[in-house]
């Protein structure tokens, strides 16, 4: 793969994909994450949105945020409209009337992690030339804050609350990494509103594959987290630092960490900045507390250990 990586922001484009005057929430990480990723693709991306946040924030009718072609599709079929879209420009192509647009395909934790997850595991196993990004708030946001399949061990929602009898959510988040990496496909990638270089060379990394690609980016949500929203860049950086949500990418099976984390910072300073775990610091809560601990440390030896075996490939 061969692509222009970026070094400064003077590189990117004045003018966005998506403009302002959108509604999404004040402090919303998933409007910073699409900006990075529009200002890093081609001009002439087209962009299919799942519903959710991003979907019914940007198109409250008669009006539309999106500078670019967009199409707005299914919970469940982002990855299967994309797919259709791919086929379609490349068949264009070969006839000799027009090239192949870059597409983007976007869904949220619930419309990727549970409810799109089938759509997309066909596109990947097919093998359309399209990105997939999957913006991870960790719940389902737009319709009032109910666990996902995203959603970490021990977290309060409002299908999950902490009480005597359990500690919030008691399944632990599922390795959507893995799932996706499994399928063979040639790039996939973790990243966070908090690394803009970072997220935007993974994006063009992503779009120069012949063949699917998908990017995990954590976006802080302040409403469903419960943080002030001026310290959303903040909340994900922490969730960096204290090795929460590491930053990889996935090449040709070859893992690499991007965003190396030697001396992490206690994992508390994550969990008490947002009320939604903050529970788990309360004595009563010590056994889930350390549960939590444990699946961040064991997620991160684990990337560190398949970075180590795939090393040499």
């Amino acid at each position: 793969m061969s692509y222009k990586p970026i070094r400064t922001l003077f590189e990117l484009p004045t003018e966005e994909n998506l403009a302002p005057g959108h509604r999404m929430c004040s402090g919303c990480g998933v409007t910073v994450g699409v900006r990075q990723i529009l200002l890093a693709a081609p001009k002439d991306v087209i962009v299919v949105t799942a519903t959710g946040c991003l979907e019914v924030s940007t198109v409250a009718y008669p009006y539309t945020a999106w500078r670019c072609p967009w199409v707005h599709v299914a919970f469940e079929n982002a990855a299967a409209v994309a797919s259709g879209i791919e086929a379609a420009l490349k068949a264009l192509e070969r006839k000799g009337y027009g090239k192949r647009h870059p597409v983007i395909a976007f869904g949220g934790d619930g419309g990727t992690y549970d409810i799109g997850i089938q759509a997309l595991s066909g596109a990947l196993e097919r093998g359309h030339r399209f990105l997939y990004v999957c913006y991870d708030n960790e719940a389902y946001m737009n319709t009032g804050i109910q666990r996902s399949g995203g959603t970490p061990y021990g977290t309060w929602t409002t299908t999950t609350p902490f009480g005597k009898v359990r500690p919030g959510k008691t399944e632990v988040k599922k390795n959507l990494m893995g799932i996706v990496v499994a399928h063979g496909i040639p790039y996939a990638a973790t990243a966070s509103i908090s690394h803009w270089k970072d997220l935007m060379n993974k994006v063009r990394k992503a779009l120069s594959c012949d063949g699917p690609s998908f990017i995990h980016l954590l976006t802080p949500c302040n409403r469903g987290w419960r943080f002030d929203p001026a310290q959303t860049i903040r909340i994900a950086k922490l969730a960096v630092e204290t090795r929460y949500f590491p930053l990889y990418e996935v090449e040709n099976g070859v893992y690499r960490i991007t965003v190396p984390v030697p001396r992490p910072k206690p994992i508390e300073e994550f969990i008490k900045a947002q009320g939604r775990l903050r529970h788990l610091l309360r004595p009563e809560y010590a056994d889930a507390l350390a549960t939590f601990k444990k699946q961040v440390e064991d997620y991160y030896s684990y990337v560190e250990m398949m970075t180590k075996a795939t090393s040499s490939k």
